[in-house]
């Protein structure tokens, strides 16, 4: 996966950074795998807007994808690699031995023609989807369960992958992206590799119309407002809008809301760096 700079013939191409998608293989996607999305602007059932900054963008499909990897012990193989308009990462069509189709995430280093499998007798290799229990030590892995036979909910966007670090009783010990240190069960699935088109961290859109395509309308900042319409509104000239706060007044960048009294704090090993 790379990615290209584009020469300054227009002004939205001046700082353009594209993905040059060398790794996809085909721009049709499997239309038994394929379902209508329908958008709603940011309106309720009424009509009203209840999520500011949300409306337009393309029309987009969307692809149906197997988190939950449940076909143990029949081999597939990979038929493509393809673009996804729903997420970051790229995509993989399966080819059962028994004939059936699935999309996957692919997981970057993952070839067309290359046979993957899942189950607790799979070898720890690219693509392929083992209990936490099977898998080596030290493995760097991606599409992980938080519990058994969920789906994988841990490590799904582009260039994500968590590191597999101890295993102690019914639980193993897994670094993930965010730095945090976390138990999970060992009956919990885990897909080996990491998660493919790890350059779309580098991609500058250039400008702003490409966010209009994606569905984003303009933000207004919470400074340019007056102070009926959010708490760092209002003030003489331009001010700096004193504490960072949310609409509703909760502090911003940096301020923990996580509860103290959070069942799950017992399973988290260390928290992530601030």
């Amino acid at each position: 996966m790379s990615v290209r700079k584009l020469k300054p013939i227009t002004p939205g191409q001046r700082f353009r950074v594209v993905n040059s998608f060398d790794t996809i293989t085909t721009d049709k996607p499997e239309r038994s795998l394929i379902a209508p999305k329908k958008n709603s602007g940011g309106r309720n059932s009424q009509g009203k807007m209840t999520m500011r900054y949300t409306g337009g963008g393309h029309k987009q499909r969307y692809r149906i994808i197997d988190f939950k990897r449940a076909k143990a012990g029949v081999p597939a193989t990979v038929k493509t690699i393809e673009y996804d308009p729903n997420r970051s990462a790229f995509i993989s069509l399966l080819t059962y031995a028994d004939g059936a189709k699935t999309y996957v995430i692919a997981q970057n280093g993952l070839q067309v023609g290359q046979t993957v499998v899942s189950g607790e007798n799979a070898a720890p290799e690219i693509g392929n989807a083992l209990p936490l229990s099977k898998i080596p030590l030290g493995t760097v892995i991606s599409c992980i369960e938080l519990r058994p036979g969920q789906g994988a909910v841990i490590a799904r966007s582009a260039g994500t992958f968590a590191q597999l670090m101890a295993r102690d009783g019914k639980y193993a010990t897994i670094k993930m992206p965010s730095g945090e240190t976390r138990l999970i069960l060992l009956t919990c699935t885990a897909t080996i590799g990491a998660v493919s088109n790890s350059d779309h961290q580098l991609i500058v859109s250039g400008k702003a119309g490409r966010s209009r395509w994606l569905g984003r309308r303009p933000r207004t900042r919470p400074v340019a407002m007056n102070p009926v319409d959010h708490p760092m509104g209002g003030g003489e000239g331009r001010s700096s809008g004193g504490h960072p706060r949310s609409r509703k007044g909760l502090p911003a960048k940096g301020y923990r809301t996580r509860s103290k009294v959070n069942p799950s704090n017992k399973y988290i090993v260390e928290r992530r760096k601030k």
